[in-house]
């Protein structure tokens, strides 16, 4: 951990002082200044004065604010901002040029015990970034919000949260995975304290389990302990060697009392699997058969189906692993599949992202390139959202 300073630093911050071409003392004008400048000259120094004095006023208060980041067991709180013209507060001013200062510094210094002093845990943003970023998913939307935040302010939480997430490409697993992340953390994705890992990708081969344990139980234990809080996450988790998961098993299972530290660590999983997605289409789309509104299809239509779907899935150890047979999972989380309606948001939002019109008649057409089943419904996409950027492309100039 960086110690703070004895003597606090000085930062001397740049601001846009317009007119403002040197430094005034306090000294009225010299000699010949009425013969230089305008009758105006004298007023327009005193404000050009004033306007200073307000600066390193501000500057003073940047120190502040960054110095509670940094060492918030220093903290001590912060004055009223001073009236006038240049008065400050934190809306004022803007979080964003905060963010710069404190992401500049922890880029070569630790920041705090965790080794992420960046760790935001904005509950309110990700409850607005689940129920407008992503599209047609309710039940996962309200699972996660809930599970997430009453797990992160359990005082001393006694085990990891475990999520395991089902259902077909592009229903937005990986996208609720990395707005997690984007909330939890300052830095998302790019944090030390998440790390992602794709099956066949970081544990391609059968024969190197042995030495694929040994790394991602280290991996794992070296970021528990760099961090008071961890994320991680494990995609095409149907494919994980049994070797893998049973090693796991000490990281997800509940803790003894006398294991606990003063300040218990919080980690949660996230596994993300297409297993159990066609079960889940069934049940949507008998339902939708029924009558039945697809915001009233309720987590307990669908959760028994998928466990045991899960369970029994053939060529995978996912499913027959100690995470399912132990209940070491706390919630399977569905993704339902998504209607044409939801494409179309997906393209619209798409195009919002990379800053480009767009007509209705444009989101229709690319809405109308996906596949959609079953055959004779035509009812939900095959891919999901999957690749709707790549079909923005046909119609770019």
């Amino acid at each position: 951990m960086l110690r703070r300073p004895r003597s606090p630093l000085r930062l001397r911050l740049l601001l846009p002082l317009p007119g403002a071409p040197g430094h005034g003392g306090d000294a009225g004008p010299g000699p010949g200044a009425e013969k230089t400048g305008s009758r105006w000259a004298w007023p327009a120094f005193q404000g050009l004065r004033e306007r200073l004095r307000a600066a390193g006023t501000l500057s003073r208060r940047y120190w502040a604010l960054f110095s509670c980041r940094v060492w918030p067991e220093h903290c001590e709180e912060d004055e009223e901002a001073p009236a006038g013209p240049l008065a400050w507060g934190r809306a004022l001013l803007g979080q964003q040029y905060l963010d710069i200062l404190t992401t500049w510094y922890c880029s070569f210094q630790d920041c705090c015990d965790s080794g992420d002093c960046r760790i935001s845990n904005n509950f309110t943003g990700l409850k607005s970034d689940l129920s407008v970023r992503l599209h047609g998913q309710h039940l996962a939307q309200e699972l996660v919000l809930r599970t997430v935040r009453g797990y992160l302010e359990l005082p001393r939480p006694d085990k990891a949260l475990v999520l395991s997430f089902h259902g077909w490409s592009g229903t937005g697993k990986n996208f609720v995975a990395r707005i997690l992340a984007e909330n939890l953390y300052r830095d998302g994705l790019r944090s030390d304290c998440v790390k992602v890992f794709i099956a066949m990708f970081h544990f391609p081969h059968p024969t190197s389990v042995d030495l694929y344990k040994e790394q991602l139980t280290g991996q794992i234990r070296k970021t528990q302990e760099r961090c008071h809080q961890t994320l991680f996450i494990f995609d095409e988790a149907e494919k994980l060697h049994p070797g893998l998961l049973e090693a796991l098993r000490p990281h997800l299972g509940r803790q003894a009392p006398e294991n606990h530290r003063a300040q218990s660590p919080r980690t949660i999983f996230l596994f993300l699997s297409n297993l159990g997605g066609s079960v889940i289409n069934e049940v949507v789309l008998r339902l939708l058969k029924a009558g039945r509104p697809r915001e009233d299809v309720a987590l307990g239509d669908l959760q028994p189906r998928l466990r045991a779907a899960v369970g029994e899935a053939p060529d995978s150890g996912f499913g027959h692993s100690c995470l399912v047979k132990e209940n070491l999972i706390d919630f399977f989380v569905p993704f339902l599949p998504l209607e044409y309606r939801h494409v179309r948001l997906c393209a619209r939002d798409a195009f919002l992202s990379q800053k480009l019109l767009y007509t209705e008649e444009l989101l229709d057409e690319i809405a109308k390139m996906m596949v959609y089943v079953p055959k004779e419904e035509q009812l939900f996409s095959s891919q999901g959202c999957k690749s709707i950027s790549q079909r923005i492309n046909y119609f770019l100039p």
